[in-house]
């Protein structure tokens, strides 16, 4: 088994002076490696057997997004990411339909660990055809529900801790309204609530190509999954976490932050307590968590003292993708304190992860390579 060698470590001694040259990190991907051209859009979550699986885009030839040549791939970590094994796709559509690759791109990663039955989920957008095309844009992803026309809902399975993966799974006709130019996952992770629904954030384009944010949930693990109304318009990349109080809030990328670089430049954050049935605007919408329009992460971690935290990541910046920032909340996210800066020359998408109890874990591209992942110590916020 090969492993992805430790670009740089130190050793930290104690929490209160780790500034961001001294943070340990291991590199899962630098740009050429591997006979891939990119790595991009990371995706981390623990299994129950306590491995870590980080997914992102093995984008074979350029940086761009869909459409291209691009396949999901995977990397093991059996040591909490000390180590990880080296990468291999789990989502390549090949030549399908008798089309050349860079007209198979999958993109955009989103994994999901069901916290009950263990079983791994790993969904993502496939594209076929359409050279040149962006589904975001244009006709890029269109109306209908054929590979022709509308970029397709995937997903794969394991269920042995991410060794071996199920052959992809097409959600398209049971979860797109044909009215809608898109519906995908949202890049990043999903979740398990307490009572053991699963719960995915996802995006899309209505009708009239609007963009829009929103999740979907599973009471049968996985068998079956019922949209959510959307929580936002003109928003796109989400990510969800269960409060306190067992609601769940959605952060979400904002597109009026493109040309907002005001004091209400910032994240839309929403919260549901019916599973997205109805949604209400939560305190922090906009201002408090600024952002350069770009991806994020945000999970919540129960601390032994029973306390729910809110951990987020993203670029802190306005207008460019720099500043990668992690910050706690104590408060369900009304006021966000103790920010980490791991990278003031980059950082663009992110996600975290809970390696321990103790410890948290963060993939994320940055300037030192395309994907790297690094771990914070609680004692580090003051937990």
């Amino acid at each position: 088994m090969k492993f992805v060698p430790l670009l740089l470590v130190f050793w930290l001694i104690g929490f209160s002076a780790v500034t961001q040259a001294e943070r340990p990190f291991v590199v899962i991907h630098q740009q050429g490696d591997n006979q891939c051209h990119t790595f991009r859009i990371p995706a981390i979550a623990m299994t129950n057997d306590g491995t870590l699986l980080a997914v992102y885009d093995m984008r074979y030839r350029s940086r761009r997004d869909l459409q291209g040549h691009m396949d999901i791939g995977l990397s093991r970590s059996t040591d909490g990411g000390k180590s990880w094994e080296s990468p291999r796709p789990i989502m390549d559509m090949g030549a399908f339909g008798g089309l050349p690759e860079d007209q198979n791109g999958c993109s955009d990663p989103n994994i999901l660990v069901d916290k009950e039955t263990g079983e791994i989920v790993v969904s993502a957008v496939w594209t076929h055809g359409k050279p040149g095309t962006h589904q975001w844009r244009g006709r890029g992803s269109e109306p209908g529900l054929k590979l022709s026309q509308s970029s397709q809902f995937m997903m794969v399975r394991s269920n042995d801790d991410g060794k071996s993966w199920s052959e992809p799974e097409n959600w398209t006709a049971k979860l797109k309204d044909p009215a809608w130019y898109l519906f995908a996952p949202a890049p990043g992770s999903g979740i398990t609530l307490e009572n053991g629904t699963l719960v995915m954030p996802t995006q899309g384009r209505d009708e009239n190509g609007m963009y829009f944010s929103n999740l979907m949930w599973s009471k049968d693990h996985g068998k079956s999954w019922t949209l959510s109304n959307w929580a936002r318009s003109d928003t796109t990349e989400c990510a969800v976490a269960q409060l306190a109080d067992g609601s769940l809030m959605l952060n979400m990328r904002d597109n009026r932050n493109r040309s907002d670089k005001s004091e209400t430049n910032g994240r839309a954050v929403s919260v549901t307590t019916d599973l997205g049935a109805s949604w209400k605007v939560h305190a922090s919408d906009h201002g408090s968590l600024p952002e350069p329009v770009c991806m994020a992460s945000l999970i919540s971690h129960k601390l032994d003292d029973g306390r729910t935290v809110l951990f987020f990541s993203n670029p802190r910046n306005k207008s460019k993708r720099k500043n990668m920032t992690v910050q706690m909340s104590l408060d369900d996210g009304n006021t966000w304190s103790k920010k980490l800066l791991l990278d003031e020359d980059g950082g663009a998408y992110s996600s975290l992860v809970m390696v321990d109890d103790q410890t948290l874990g963060i993939l994320y591209e940055s300037s030192r390579a395309d994907l790297v992942f690094q771990t914070i110590q609680l004692g580090e916020f003051g937990l």
